[in-house]
């Protein structure tokens, strides 16, 4: 069984920056793309940003393009989501998750997640 535990969110003035992490359990973490999720209070999730198994190939959402950054190490089972020159509007919980072997922006596509980490975002 694959696991997914978050870490690394909190509440944040805007403009400032938070680091999330993930650590997934499994040693197939390297084959897979791995994605991140947020959702808002009243909203439904919303692709944010998936990095593809290499670490070569990341894609993220319109929202959020240049201020945040997904990334990888392999080595070490991690997947992180830096994120920076935060607003209001990024406030959420936001979850990791394991997508399929190529980079999907399509929720349905990944099969685990985790249990979500909570972002605040004050003005």
């Amino acid at each position: 069984q694959v696991q997914l535990v978050e870490s690394g969110g909190g509440l944040v003035q805007a403009g400032g920056s938070l680091r999330l992490s993930c650590a997934p359990s499994g040693r197939t973490f390297s084959s897979y793309a791995m994605g991140w999720f947020r959702q808002a209070p009243g909203k439904e999730r919303e692709f944010v940003a998936t990095i593809s198994w290499s670490g070569g190939s990341t894609y993220y959402a319109d929202s959020v393009k240049g201020r945040f950054t997904i990334s990888r190490d392999n080595a070490k089972n991690t997947v992180a989501l830096q994120m920076n020159s935060l607003k209001p509007e990024d406030t959420a919980v936001y979850y990791c998750a394991r997508g399929p072997p190529t980079p999907s922006v399509l929720e349905y596509a990944y099969a685990y997640w985790g249990q979500g980490t909570q972002v605040t975002v004050s003005s």
